[in-house]
């Protein structure tokens, strides 16, 4: 059965956070027409994700192993071995939906260092004379990027201001996963209504993404 892969990167509870709300129905809808995907959740301030230092590596983005890895602390290999397993669970997905805020004109800095833990060579990469190339291009898989803004870019500003939504489609396309698209929860504003109206606009979309995907 292939699996989504349902990333939270918002520390809020899922009743408050406008991300979170969408993410999730984007989720069940998407379950109720694909019945042969299975859900995996990955919280990202839930679970440990380890800050990747130079000595969990043996050479670029290849994880340490052998003596290598036992020359490290405890706690280091602790951190390699977390860092291999975080990475194996997005290489099985098909389907990958991020939920997270735009903070600070991008993003919570834990997705970073999720995302550094992905970007392993032979699994999400590998060099072709010294050039990084993506793999994971083996089959058909589709990203799906949930960001809630307080306020509403507009799309000529948005590659000046939005730098969070441009760094996820550009690493997500790097490792070979072609099919990106974001659901935009914009205008959360400062008010319940506000925020009511912004999170309605991004369901509205909701079946024309699932109409697109690719697995």
């Amino acid at each position: 059965m292939k699996k989504l892969l349902y990333i939270i990167a918002n520390s809020k509870p899922e009743d408050i956070s406008s991300s979170r709300i969408v993410g999730r129905a984007l989720v069940n809808s998407i379950l109720e027409k694909h019945n042969d995907l299975s859900l995996e959740e990955l919280d990202l301030y839930n679970e440990y994700i380890p800050r990747p230092k130079y000595s969990y590596f043996s050479n670029r983005s290849t994880l340490a192993s052998g003596d290598a890895l036992s020359k490290l602390t405890i706690q280091e290999q602790k951190d390699v071995q977390q860092m291999s397993k975080l990475c194996d669970q997005f290489v099985a997905a098909s389907v990958y939906i991020v939920a997270s805020p735009m903070w600070s004109l991008s993003f919570p800095a834990i997705l970073k260092d999720y995302m550094d833990c992905v970007i392993q060579s032979e699994k999400t990469i590998t060099f072709n004379k010294d050039k990084p190339e993506g793999i994971l291009n083996d089959r058909p898989r589709t990203f799906i990027y949930v960001q809630s803004s307080g306020a509403n870019i507009p799309w000529i500003l948005k590659p000046i201001l939005d730098k969070g939504l441009n760094y996820v489609e550009d690493i997500i396309k790097f490792i070979g996963i072609s099919k990106f698209d974001e659901l935009l929860v914009d205008g959360t504003g400062t008010t319940e209504t506000e925020k009511s109206e912004a999170i309605e606009k991004a369901k509205s979309k909701i079946d024309n993404i699932i109409n697109q995907i690719q697995f």
